[in-house]
């Protein structure tokens, strides 16, 4: 087949991934395709058709797009500028998006060229702006290689500068992402510091800030560390990782940089937060266990993984939703896009829930201890010979649903869940006219043969609205909280 313009092809259908997902190739097949011009003989009635079915006219001669089906004859030349345009400017509403990538000065600087590499497999727009720290371990010309894009080094460089480049980087996108994230850049950030490139790019620019954080498990567990964190979440700043694991020190803890495909998936969920149901809007998620002390050894807890409530998170995020994530003691990874605040006992749950109030929605997922210890000891309990247990005098642990369902600031839509191990339907009902929330999502922990949901990836439900109620049949528990995610974009359009 005669060289095409592929680029505009592939912006006609939607992306790299639809062309992928067309021609049952992978992403090497696509940029082969691109690097030769051309696509395979075969591929030649495919493209024609689905470029036809969104709306072109297309010459499959030279698979040249010449015009659309509802502009005139003489469109085609202005069509094909736009769309190419379109590539460049990282345009809304289907055409790409830019991200503007800010590589920190740290061991894990290299993985940030396959974050670049792995966005524009998603038709992503890459621009490059490293830190002199940066360049220590990988070359400008290694990222502008990948991106196609100058890679941007000098806050004062005389030809960039003279268009005050900073503030052109800082606005012409719709994300900017910082791979790594040193402590160095993290402190500087959090004090407001501008005196490089990327960090007069984070003090200017007025897009979205996501970060992946990656350093010594000394440095991220340091107080300082942790301080400049949480001012920068403050701020709306998200962050992805760390994770735990060896590192180029030697050392395990945490600090990793958390892998490329999820810093990527966290880039795709917030970019498509804008055009979701939930845009605008803000979701207060409780998930997992809480844990009652007993003494400073032993706790009171229970079954829950909270996979089912970080499942909801993530939904309502690619539902467009700002999520704030409070979540008990749990061995899950936190999901992408999501303010994550760690607690353990269920007054402390209670807590950063009213904090992170003013809320539109509320899903309490956790389950939430109903008593604890009324004198948990200072000191371990010691077990004496031949002596009886000690007893334990419990109080009642706070009703965080009820709550959040009568808080002067109650959100607009309170979604409860009930674990039955019968009547579900009945004990459901009364917990939602009790309660006073919205919506209450109920499931059978205990199945007939003595299985649980605890701990398990799938899960059947029923959602009762007022007086109306769904049965929901045993799915993944992500397609439960997708279900959930929809009912509620639904509920706001």
């Amino acid at each position: 087949m005669k060289n095409c313009d592929l680029s505009t092809i592939i912006t006609a259908l939607g992306g790299r991934q639809a062309l992928q997902d067309l021609l049952g190739v992978g992403p090497s097949a696509v940029s082969n395709y691109l690097a030769r011009g051309t696509l395979p003989q075969r591929a030649l009635g495919p493209v024609c058709e689905a470029v036809r079915a969104r709306g072109y006219h297309i010459d499959p001669a030279s698979l040249e797009i010449i015009g659309h089906q509802d502009a005139g004859a003489g469109a085609g030349r202005g069509m094909r500028e736009g769309m190419r345009g379109g590539m460049r400017g990282g345009m809304r509403g289907g055409m790409l998006r830019r991200v503007l990538l800010i590589v920190g000065g740290g061991i894990a600087a290299y993985k940030a060229l396959e974050v670049a590499r792995r966005l524009q497999d998603h038709d992503i727009t890459v621009t490059g702006v490293m830190t002199g720290g940066a360049q220590q371990f990988i070359t400008p010309l290694s990222l502008s290689a990948l991106t196609g894009e100058k890679a941007y080094t000098d806050l004062f460089s005389l030809t960039d500068e003279a268009e005050m480049g900073h503030i052109r980087l800082a606005r012409e996108t719709d994300l900017v992402l910082v791979v790594p994230a040193t402590a160095n850049l993290m402190a500087r950030a959090a004090h407001g510091l501008a005196d490089d490139l990327a960090t007069t790019i984070l003090l200017a620019t007025t897009a979205p800030v996501m970060i992946a954080p990656a350093m010594n498990q000394a440095m991220w567990g340091h107080p300082a560390t942790q301080e400049n964190l949480a001012r920068l979440r403050a701020r709306g700043i998200l962050t992805i990782g760390p994770d735990d694991g060896g590192m180029a020190c030697g050392e395990e803890g945490t600090g990793r940089l958390s892998d490329p495909q999820e810093i990527v998936a966290a880039v795709l969920d917030q970019l498509g937060r804008g055009d979701g149901a939930l845009s605008g809007r803000h979701a207060l998620v409780t998930s997992g266990p809480t844990v009652e002390p007993i003494d400073p050894v032993r706790f009171i807890a229970n079954r829950s993984s909270g996979k089912q409530g970080h499942a909801i998170a993530a939904a309502l995020a690619r539902q467009g939703a700002r999520v704030t994530l409070v979540s008990g003691p749990v061995t899950l990874p936190p999901p992408p896009a999501v303010d994550l605040v760690e607690v353990e006992t269920a007054r402390q749950m209670l807590a950063a829930c009213e904090a992170a109030l003013p809320a539109d929605i509320a899903v309490c997922a956790a389950a939430v201890a109903d008593w604890h210890v009324a004198d948990a000891g200072a000191s371990k309990m010691k077990k004496q010979e031949g002596a009886p247990p000690p007893a334990l005098a419990l109080t009642e642990n706070p009703d965080i649903l009820k709550t959040l369902s009568t808080h002067a600031d109650r959100p607009r839509l309170v979604v409860g869940f009930a674990a039955e191990t019968e009547s579900l339907y009945e004990n459901a009902a009364a917990k939602l006219a009790r309660k006073g929330c919205d919506w209450i999502v109920a499931n059978q922990v205990a199945g007939d043969e003595g299985d649980t949901v605890f701990g398990s990836d799938s899960n059947a439900a029923m959602l009762l609205t007022g007086n109306e109620s769904e049965n929901w049949p045993r799915m993944p528990k992500a397609e439960i909280a997708d279900r959930l995610a929809s009912r509620i974009g639904a509920h706001f359009t």
